[in-house]
């Protein structure tokens, strides 16, 4: 089976989402080829090209991918399509995006966020907001995949794959890119943290969300939000985790105040270790915990703060 996997990338930095994408690919068998879509972006393609398990890498080089527009992207996609037997891309805002069109024009069902490969048809992904895993077997022919890469490991370097260009794909002149507003922040992306705390409704307000942010500070970590204080107002939606949000998985994830809605835990019960922090000792948060505090936030965070910088954080 020959896949392609479509690259995540700034035109400068390759994702890790990519590496793990490329991971799921190989478990589908080789060989394995990633397609980067950019601009200015060698070295962008020299990074995938030193992924292990890649044999080759396909690049698109051109003004009209150096964002990541869906009805551009699709047209270059579909011109390459014919060649493989699948096509992957992480389940990322890009991918999500993207792959349903693919999926669309190909007229084939998508496998949506994978986070296991069980044979070449067949894989394993979450419903109902992550609280059963469901088995499916594809049917024959082309398959388009998103992957859920906090289930996957991320591929290793030492690869030397072939690095040939692809002659970009007419624009369908059906939508542009214009502009956007990026958040700016000295902490760690959120889905690419070792550390995540994050803060629910026990929060009370957006300004309480100071005692979380010098705890993230002292441990480089980022800061998250449940839905509900989301809703609330208390911090912008690109704090969201959980099944409308962002899906991490880190080292250590410590939740704060929040009492573990189903959707939330979507979004981080993959992460290694969790504790939680909740007045309500029968908050469902404790049932997938490894460490509880029924305590009072606003008593138990200061503590925290304070034995932290006790050690030297």
């Amino acid at each position: 089976m020959t896949s392609l996997v479509i690259a995540e990338h700034d035109n400068t930095t390759l994702k890790e989402t990519t590496a793990k994408t490329v991971t799921a690919a190989i478990a589908l068998g080789q060989p394995v080829h990633v397609l980067v879509a950019g601009q200015s972006c060698a070295g962008v393609a020299e990074a995938a090209a030193k992924l292990a398990g890649v044999e080759k890498v396909r690049v698109a080089d051109d003004a009209r991918y150096a964002k990541i527009v869906a009805e551009t992207m699709e047209t270059l996609i579909l011109s390459l399509a014919e060649g493989y037997d699948a096509l992957l891309a992480p389940a990322t805002t890009n991918g999500k995006n993207v792959m349903p069109r693919i999926a669309a024009k190909l007229d084939v069902p998508q496998i949506s966020e994978i986070i296991a490969v069980e044979g070449p048809d067949t894989f394993r992904r979450p419903i109902y907001a992550g609280n059963a895993i469901e088995t499916l077997q594809a049917a024959p022919g082309k398959k388009v995949i998103t992957v859920r890469t906090t289930t996957f490991k991320a591929a290793g370097e030492g690869g030397s794959a072939a690095i040939e260009s692809v002659a970009a794909a007419p624009d369908p002149g059906l939508s542009k890119f214009v502009g956007e507003e990026l958040s700016k922040s000295e902490r760690p992306e959120l889905t690419a943290a070792r550390i995540v705390i994050s803060g629910g409704r026990g929060m009370q307000s957006g300004e309480n969300f100071h005692m979380l942010e010098k705890i993230a500070d002292r441990l480089h970590a980022a800061v998250g939000a449940s839905r509900a204080a989301v809703d609330a107002g208390f911090v912008p939606n690109d704090y969201q985790v959980g099944q409308t949000g962002k899906v991490v998985a880190p080292d250590l994830y410590i939740a704060v105040g929040i009492s573990g809605a189903i959707q939330h835990l979507a979004g981080m019960k993959d992460s290694k270790v969790i504790a939680a922090i909740n007045k309500d000792e029968e908050a469902p948060i404790f049932q997938i915990a490894d460490y509880g505090l029924v305590a009072d936030l606003f008593k138990a965070v200061p503590e925290m703060d304070e034995e932290l910088a006790k050690l030297g954080y």
